[in-house]
C-alpha cells in the first residue's frame, strides 16, 4: 500500500544539487519535488556499524539532509570486513567521528548530527523526536525494542534491519498504519539463544544487501513513492540468493500500539531482554561464591542453573592457575564452550573444546572427569556463565567462568593475540 510522503519539499533546489541528483530527478516516482523532500528529511541512524555503515553512505548520497548518528562505540580492526563507513586509519576513533567524516566526504551538502552516546530509556524520547525516520541497524534485542516503543510513543516509522550469518531480514514498522515489532516479536529470545554477529559470523557483503534495502526504504517514506515494506517482513538468504516476503499484521493486544496499551513509556529494556548480570567472584579457595543470575532472577540456563552456585576468576588469575597447572602443581579442567571458527581466531592455550549445547543437553558433566575443579571460558562471559551455571546445578562443584572472557585474556595477559 502506498503511504503518502512523510516530508514537505524544502526550498527549491540549486544549480549544484540539480546537477548532484539528475539521475533521482528524472524517476517519476521521485523528481524535483521529492529530491526536495530528501532534502528536507531528518533520518536517524541507530548504530554505524554493519548496517549502519551502507545505509549511511546511500543516505548520504541520496541527499537526505539531516543525518543523525547514534554510536558510543569506537572503530576495532574486526569492524572493517563489513562495516565500509570505516577505515584503517580510523581504528580507535570514535565510530560517529569516523561516519560523519565519511558521509562528508560522498556528499558536503548534507549535515550530520552525532550522538555520542548509548541509546537508552533516558535519552531515547528525546533524540529520537528530532527525526521524520528512524533507522534500526542495531545488534542487540535491547536497543530494538528500545527504538520500537520509542517511535510508536512517537508516531514515528522506523525501518528495521537483521542480519545474521548469511541471512538478513528488513521492515517497516509503522504503528497505526501496519504493525509494530512488538506486534511480531512480542518477547525477546531467552538471553545467548540467538547467537550475535560476534559470536556466530556474518557475511559482510550482506550488511549492503540489508542496509542498502533500509534506504530504499526510508526513501520511499519520505517521498510517498512505492509501497514500503508496511506490514510485510522481507527475509534474504544470501547462499541462496533468494528474497521472501511475509505478510505480518498489527496485534490489537500489543501491549505498545493495540487498542489497550499497557506500555505508555520507555522501561528498563536491559531488564526487559534479561541480560545477564556477571556472577560473583571466584573464591580464593576455588569454590563457587554465587549465583550467575539475569536481572529476572533466572540465568541464562534457567531456573535450576540460576540456583546453583558457581564462581567466577580473573584472566591474570587463570594464568597464574595454568602456570601452576604446567608445573604439576595443580589440577583443573579448563573448558572452551564457543564456535570452532571463534577458537581458530584466537585461544588460551590448555583449553578444552566442549561446546555449550553439550552442556545444555546434559552432557558435559559426563564428559569432563569427577573431582577436578572446571573453569569454563568463551568471547566474553556470557556463555561461560550460562554453562557453569548448568554444570553447578548438576551437583559439579569447584566450578568457575572466566570473567570477560577469551578478551579479557587478551587484554590482560597476552595483548598479541587478535580479537574479534
Amino acid at each position: 500500500m502506498g503511504i503518502p510522503p512523510l516530508v514537505s519539499p524544502g526550498p527549491e533546489l540549486t544549480a549544484e544539487q540539480k546537477a548532484r541528483y539528475a539521475r533521482h530527478i528524472l524517476l517519476p516516482q521521485i523528481g524535483l519535488e521529492g529530491q526536495r523532500r530528501l532534502a528536507n528529511a531528518r533520518v536517524l541512524v541507530v548504530g554505524a556499524g554493519g548496517l549502519g555503515s551502507p545505509a549511511l553512505l546511500y543516505l548520504a548520497a541520496a541527499g537526505v539532509g539531516t543525518i543523525g548518528v547514534v554510536d558510543d562505540d569506537v572503530v576495532d580492526a574486526s569492524n572493517l570486513q563489513r562495516q565500509v563507513v570505516h577505515g584503517v586509519a580510523d581504528v580507535g576513533r570514535p565510530k560517529t567521528e569516523s561516519a560523519a567524516e565519511t558521509v562528508a566526504s560522498v556528499n558536503p551538502l548534507v549535515n550530520v548530527v552525532r550522538h555520542d552516546v548509548r541509546l537508552d530509556s533516558a535519552n531515547a524520547l528525546e533524540i529520537l523526536a528530532d527525526y521524520d525516520v528512524v533507522l534500526d541497524g542495531a545488534d542487540n534485542f535491547p536497543t530494538r525494542y528500545l527504538v520500537n516503543d520509542a517511535c510508536v510513543l512517537l508516531g514515528l516509522p522506523h525501518v528495521w534491519g537483521s542480519i545474521y550469518r548469511f541471512d538478513g531480514q528488513v521492515s517497516v514498522w509503522f504503528a497505526g498504519v501496519g504493525p509494530c515489532y512488538r506486534c511480531v516479536f512480542p518477547d525477546p529470545p531467552p538471553p545467548d539463544a540467538v547467537p550475535s554477529c560476534a559470536t556466530g559470523g556474518v557475511l559482510g557483503v550482506l550488511c549492503a544487501s540489508i542496509g542498502s534495502v533500509q534506504v530504499a526504504e526510508a526513501v520511499k517514506l519520505i517521498t510517498g513513492g512505492g509501497e514500503p515494506l508496511v506490514g510485510r517482513l522481507l527475509v534474504h538468504d544470501s547462499l541462496r540468493q533468494t528474497w521472501d516476503t511475509l505478510t505480518v499484521r498489527a496485534d490489537p493486544g500489543c501491549p505498545v500500539c493495540g487498542e489497550r496499551p499497557t506500555v505508555t513509556g520507555l522501561v528498563d529494556y536491559e531488564q526487559f531482554c534479561a541480560v545477564p548480570a556477571p556472577s560473583h567472584p571466584y573464591a580464593a579457595a576455588g569454590h563457587g561464591a554465587g549465583a550467575g543470575t539475569g536481572a529476572d532472577g533466572t540465568g541464562a540456563g534457567g531456573a535450576s542453573a540460576a540456583a546453583a552456585a558457581y564462581g567466577e576468576v580473573s584472566a591474570t588469575e587463570l594464568a597464574r592457575m595454568l602456570k601452576e597447572r604446567d608445573r604439576g602443581d595443580r589440577e583443573f579442567e579448563l573448558v572452551d564452550v564457543r564456535e570452532p571458527g571463534e577458537r581458530e581466531v584466537v585461544s588460551i592455550p590448555g583449553a578444552r573444546a566442549l561446546h555449550l549445547d553439550r552442556f545444555r543437553d546434559g552432557v558435559a558433566a559426563d564428559e569432563l572427569p569427577e573431582g577436578v575443579p572446571v573453569v569454563v571460558m568463551c568471547k566474553s562471559g556470557v556463555r561461560s556463565a550460562e554453562a557453569a551455571g548448568l554444570l553447578a546445578a548438576s551437583g559439579r562443584a569447584d566450578v568457575a567462568s572466566l570473567s570477560g572472557g577469551v578478551l579479557a585474556w587478551v587484554r590482560d595477559v597476552d595483548p598479541s593475540l587478535p580479537v574479534y
